[in-house]
């Protein structure tokens, strides 16, 4: 039998030069951040949106809803391309107009603002649901208690909401890890850019595309080890089903 080291040159994964495994982790730490810094993004937009959409006025509520709406219906490909070209032109030119001039806007930053945009509807719906979910008995006994609303948000509805706000959350920290392999199609370097051109420099496509899909597994293991511990721990006191 043939061995499998016979068709795969693994020294083409070697950290240095020439092989391309530094680059592939250089592009790897780029997704995370993007990702890291995307869904936070999303998620102080989240927490915006659903009490907006809970607590607003009605021109509010109608303006969340068409950012959810909209954001949700359009392929996120879509949403990439126009928030990154469109995005960063109108940025531009609302510099000049003030008097600034154009600037250099990172790629880091862009996908960032990107992800963020598009993780913030979805966290939006999450969370509101999840304050949907709390018994109103607990916030009413806060509000008896002569706590402010901010007080009550900070001390009742946020611990209380987080166990059912986490499966959605979850799964939202996963999509956003794999939504960074988008920014592909506008250049910047992440896993599954230089993943291309390794795999388009060395011909070796089986082996570079593998590589970065496990990658991608390890960190969605890492990822469900930790959600798993934090959920632990959110759901310390509450009844078992």
């Amino acid at each position: 039998m043939t061995d499998a080291s016979t068709f795969i040159n693994w020294s083409l994964l070697a950290l240095s030069p020439p092989g391309w495994g530094g680059v592939l982790l250089a592009g790897f730490a780029n997704s995370l951040k993007i990702a890291v810094g995307g869904y936070g993004l999303g998620l102080l937009l989240g927490i915006g949106g659903a009490s907006g959409k809970l607590y607003g006025g009605p021109i509010m509520r109608d303006l969340l809803e068409c950012y959810t709406t909209i954001v949700r219906a359009v392929p996120e490909l879509v949403l990439i391309l126009l928030l990154y070209y469109a995005g960063t032109d109108v940025l531009n030119r609302a510099f000049e107009v003030f008097g600034f001039g154009s600037v250099d806007i990172s790629g880091l930053a862009a996908g960032i603002f990107v992800i963020g945009v598009v993780q913030g509807a979805y966290s939006t719906e999450v969370l509101r649901g999840a304050i949907k979910a709390i018994p109103a008995g607990q916030i009413e006994a806060a509000r008896a208690f002569g706590m402010s609303p901010l007080k009550v948000m900070r001390r009742i509805t946020m611990p209380a909401m987080l166990p059912y706000a986490l499966p959605g959350l979850a799964n939202l920290w996963l999509v956003a890890t794999k939504d960074t392999a988008l920014l592909a199609v506008v250049g910047f370097s992440e896993l599954t850019l230089v993943t291309r051109q390794a795999a388009g420099a060395t011909k070796a496509y089986f082996l570079f595309f593998c590589a970065a899909g496990v990658l991608y597994l390890l960190l969605t293991l890492v990822s469900n080890f930790v959600i798993k511990i934090i959920e632990r721990r959110a759901r310390r006191g509450l009844a078992r089903a």
